[in-house]
């Protein structure tokens, strides 16, 4: 009998810029090491990378030629995978934030309004929003937007209705409505409390309807937490040593496919079975791998 919410889409947020190897030496800095924790993590059932460069010392990046080498490799080593690439603003500034785009990977993340982060400003000005919307969409690149407040629904939302966001390539109905993810325990955003968790949800069943797929991230100590609100409630999923580097308070995570085999069993826990590649490239409306 399938579960009326159906597959689980896990998404494995590898590195990040901001976890280091003297936080937890399974943190992927290398293009290669990102390779090899990526295959692990797709064999144990994440059909998205969620990917960051860095440089060799574990500096942040936005260098185009690193993303195509990690984007190549992560085609190679896990055949139909999802490759959503970073646009996020620790690793540059302006439009070099979007110098990936043109790789035409499946996804790229957006982020469409500004919020505080732990020790500064989190800048995604109108103008540069609207840049690099646009640049998904002549790239055919489909975004995930990245909500770290309520506000960034209502933005989302305004920005689809005036035909702002790109659609799925090719797809026959441009009015699929985006993909939001709610970020939820950044300090100085939006904090992971259940009442602020289901805010989110409710304002995104307003806007996108009850069948837009959404999904939700949890960072540090709250990412098994806020999964266990996504699985079951419907949404999807994200994991993954960008996010959080422990398994629990005494015990690092060995690894991103530690994270995502605990995700499945709580997806498992909701009787919930977990999105294959070409399964979630479906429910998200993307082109065939």
């Amino acid at each position: 009998m399938s579960h009326p919410h159906g597959p689980v889409i896990l998404c494995v947020a590898i590195t990040g810029s901001v976890p280091q190897k003297r936080d937890n030496p399974a943190v992927p800095i290398t293009v290669a090491e990102q390779i090899e924790s990526t295959r692990e993590a797709f064999e144990a059932g994440a059909s998205i990378a969620h990917c960051h460069v860095r440089e060799d010392d574990g500096t942040p990046t936005s260098d185009p030629e690193r993303f195509a080498r990690l984007k190549e490799g992560i085609e190679r080593a896990c055949p139909g995978m999802i490759v959503q690439l970073s646009t996020g603003g620790r690793s540059g500034a302006g439009r070099e934030r979007g110098g990936m785009i043109p790789l035409r990977p499946d996804m790229c993340s957006l982020s469409v309004g500004s919020n505080n982060f732990p020790t500064r400003v989190y800048e995604n000005p109108p103008d540069l929003v609207d840049w690099l919307a646009t640049e998904m969409t002549a790239h055919d690149v489909v975004p995930e937007i990245e909500c770290f407040d309520l506000s960034h629904l209502w933005q989302a939302h305004a920005l689809w209705r005036a035909g702002r966001l790109p659609t799925a390539p090719g797809a026959s109905d441009p009015a699929r409505p985006p993909y939001c993810q709610f970020v939820l325990g950044v300090r100085n955003a939006l904090p992971a409390a259940r009442h602020a968790f289901d805010a989110m949800l409710s304002a995104h069943r307003h806007l996108f309807g009850a069948d837009a797929p959404w999904c939700a991230a949890g960072v540090g100590r709250h990412q098994a937490e806020v999964g266990d609100w996504a699985a079951a409630e419907g949404g999807h999923v994200r994991t993954g040593l960008e996010d959080n580097v422990r398994l629990d308070r005494e015990r690092l995570a060995p690894s991103n496919a530690a994270l995502v085999r605990r995700a499945a069993e709580t997806a498992a826990r909701h009787g919930r079975p977990i999105a294959t590649p070409a399964e979630a490239r479906a429910i998200l409306g993307l082109r065939a791998a």
